[in-house]
């Protein structure tokens, strides 16, 4: 059995249930906006945010209509800022294949996006819990504040290790904490529990966002993701971030900063990606990762059961050791 099924064996049936329930939330009578859902459910992903929802509702509970609209909310949103992600990165590739803007335009892309949100908010007022709604909404806000922080970032006169974790808080480790509290507090657990599980949610956040940012240093064929990616963008992650912290050397330092001014070759990014890897950025990110992995487990109750415990441990060793 391969990791992705050890992972759905506990919510085998719910997870079926949940994509049945989330391809039926994504229709229109609008002949071009149901022709840009179709494209968005060809390409979706393989939905790690929903089952960790469900694995979370599981461990403390019955899944039910709540655990369903609350998952398919999540997902909707994280659609939503995905494809408003794409035209403010003006990114052309999404999962490998062309993203919404490069297929149709920026104004189809943001008013789609648009009607993505709503229907993710539409579908949090289902659950009738106002905790839920209350959850969903600041993850808006969140995934929005950290899309601004990057970009304002990109000034930066330094190389924060701080502001980086800032960002992936407000982002990525906040869609994963946010599932992961939402599938908990749909089954009606105790604040406690809840809080334990948005922790557990935001700390394999965090280290998936490590191991996406990893990605970024080697070839597409080697790992399926084109290399510099992010610093074509102006993005500096972990690897480069620790190297530009711990040596000394004023002339990558001045390379990083025309990265962030976007205004390097291919050929310097190139030179900056061998730089890193030279001086152990890859090792030092990993090792980070591998620590907020460790971490995770640390927060699962006690008395879970070997069928759980299996599942979420298979979910973030995943997480950490995926190819792409």
């Amino acid at each position: 059995m391969d990791r992705l099924e050890l992972i759905k064996q506990p919510i085998s049936a719910e997870f079926e249930v949940f994509k049945q329930k989330f391809d039926a939330s994504l229709q229109s009578s609008n002949q071009l906006l149901d022709e840009v859902i179709k494209f968005i459910k060809q390409r979706k992903g393989k939905m790690m945010r929903p089952m960790l929802a469900l694995l979370m509702a599981k461990l403390f509970g019955e899944i039910g209509d709540s655990t369903y609209y609350a998952a398919i909310s999540l997902e909707l949103l994280h659609t939503a800022s995905l494809v408003h992600d794409d035209v403010v990165d003006e990114s052309d590739k999404r999962r490998g294949q062309s993203s919404v803007n490069a297929v149709y335009d920026n104004k189809v892309s943001v008013l789609v996006g648009d009607y993505l949100l709503a229907t993710s908010l539409t579908n949090a007022a289902l659950t009738a819990d106002v905790q839920l709604v209350e959850l969903v909404s600041r993850l808006g806000q969140n995934l929005s504040e950290g899309e601004i922080i990057q970009l304002t970032n990109t000034n930066a006169s330094d190389f924060s290790e701080e502001v980086y974790f800032d960002v992936i808080k407000k982002k990525t480790a906040a869609l994963f904490s946010t599932a992961s509290e939402a599938g908990a507090r749909s089954v009606k657990c105790s604040d406690e529990m809840a809080k334990k599980a948005a922790l557990f949610g935001e700390l394999i956040g965090i280290a998936f966002q490590i191991k996406d940012d990893i990605f970024d240093y080697y070839t597409s064929d080697e790992l399926g993701k084109p290399t510099g990616n992010d610093m074509r963008e102006g993005k500096l992650t972990l690897p480069s971030l620790y190297v530009l912290n711990t040596l000394d050397n004023e002339a990558m330092k001045s390379l990083a900063f025309k990265i962030r001014a976007l205004k390097a070759t291919k050929e310097d990014i190139a030179h900056f990606i061998e730089y890193v890897k030279e001086n152990k950025g890859i090792e030092y990110a990993t090792e980070v990762m591998r620590s907020y992995r460790n971490k995770a487990l640390e927060v699962l109750p006690s008395d879970i059961s070997i069928e759980l415990k299996n599942a979420l441990t298979s979910y973030i060793d995943y997480v950490i050791e995926r190819k792409k």
